[in-house]
């Protein structure tokens, strides 16, 4: 277990089971943690600003946190 795979058990674990990604390549190991826990759901955005407007969106929708990479 590397330390992106404890964050994403750790979001999932506080209920937060959307990630809106716009990854570069240094997230490599977080994208690819994501892609392994299949109850966490990563949804890709063009835009760092629309990942963030989309996760505040999320959350005012289904009262519900998202997070954002």
């Amino acid at each position: 277990m590397n330390g992106a795979e404890t964050l994403v058990g750790t979001l999932l674990k506080g209920n937060v089971d959307v990630c809106f990604t716009n990854p570069g390549t240094s997230e490599m190991h977080f994208v690819a943690a994501l892609d392994d826990y299949k109850n966490m759901r990563s949804i890709l955005c063009l835009f760092e600003g629309c990942a963030t407007g989309a996760a505040d969106g999320y959350f005012r929708m289904k009262r519900t946190p998202a997070s954002t990479l």
